[in-house]
């Protein structure tokens, strides 16, 4: 039964820290504007205007605290804590860094990997992600290939307006919920989704169409560094379906969009406008009617990631599939129609 108690705690946490990441970016926002640090709309962009980048300083900034928070009072994590707390500050400079002076793709991809490696050696010994699937060595790999691949389309799918404040609400949400379902086995990944969830928010409410201000490099980058994380602690916890379902439409419109690129001999790292999400605006679409239905789809990915966890394997992942598929199908039809 899940307690009242601990409901009513979350909801204070979660506006209190919307309330926090509100207030911050709307500092960043003036930062940005006072010193024009803008994105100039380019034949790749999906805005029509400049805008000021670099919201992320904010939400960033609001997720480093917390963390540093619950390392102070989780003495048994904070090893752990500090350690992604340090790679989200470290992929955070980084990418502000090309937020201004556009990095080249090898030193930005070098330094995710490294960050990366580092963080993997904080999981434990036995932990398996792939349950056992891969031998030890093998699965450490393709655990570090699968969270860079994360970071970077975690940055890669931030192109429209709302987009990735909704889809880090979802996954940091669906995190918490998992964390009610299964008591005391993912509470860290809980608090820290809410966390993440509270701050999107938060940032969103600038964001949401026509936006104020852009999530950037400074955002998108880090975000996906620390949800990247959580979902592998969850998968190594043994709910390795939630931590595929969750994520599952970034996941795929961006593979998707990747490896149809590669096949036709493109370089895939650069930027682009093919993503299924993208195709509507090209035809007119505004950037809030592409997101609400993402958003519903999430929350039916929410939905089925807890009947995974339920026991309810195989009907879920089935349910998850063609949830996601119909939603490729919507877009892609939305983006031939107009």
């Amino acid at each position: 039964m899940i307690d009242l108690l601990v409901i009513g705690v979350a909801a204070v946490v979660f506006i209190g820290i919307a309330v926090v990441s509100w207030l911050a970016t709307r500092i960043v926002l003036a930062y940005l504007e006072r010193r024009a640090i803008l994105d100039q709309p380019n034949e790749r962009s999906s805005h029509s205007r400049p805008t000021p980048r670099g919201g992320g300083l904010a939400v960033t900034a609001v997720l480093l605290l917390v963390g540093g928070a619950l390392a102070i009072h989780l003495p048994t994590a904070r090893l752990e804590l500090s350690i992604v707390i340090g790679g989200m500050a470290a992929l955070a400079l980084l990418s502000w860094l090309d937020d201004l002076m556009d990095l080249s793709a090898a030193l930005r991809f070098s330094i995710h990997i490294l960050v990366v490696v580092v963080a993997l050696t904080m999981l434990p010994a036995d932990a398996q992600i792939f349950q056992g699937l891969l031998p030890p060595l093998l699965d450490r790999i393709a655990a570090g290939l699968l969270w860079i691949w994360f970071i970077n389309l975690y940055n890669f799918m931030d192109g429209i307006d709302g987009i990735t404040g909704v889809e880090t609400m979802s996954i940091g949400l669906g995190l918490f919920a998992l964390s009610l379902l299964l008591p005391g086995l993912l509470v860290l990944q809980g608090w820290l989704g809410l966390a993440a969830a509270g701050a999107a928010f938060g940032f969103l409410l600038w964001n949401w169409h026509p936006a104020r201000i852009f999530l950037g490099d400074v955002g998108s980058v880090p975000l996906g560094f620390l949800l990247g994380w959580l979902l592998l602690e969850t998968a190594a916890a043994g709910h390795w379906a939630p931590a595929l379902i969750l994520p599952l439409y970034y996941l795929a419109d961006a593979t998707l969009t990747l490896l149809r690129r590669a096949a036709r001999g493109e370089k895939v790292w650069r930027a682009h406008r093919e993503h299924f999400y993208q195709r509507p605006v090209l035809r007119g679409l505004p950037h809030n009617r592409i997101v609400w239905p993402i958003a519903g789809g999430n929350v039916l990915l929410v939905v089925l990631a807890l009947a995974a966890a339920d026991g309810d394997l195989l009907p879920a992942l089935a349910g998850a599939v063609v949830v996601v598929a119909l939603l490729l199908a919507w877009l892609a039809r939305a983006g031939r129609a107009r």
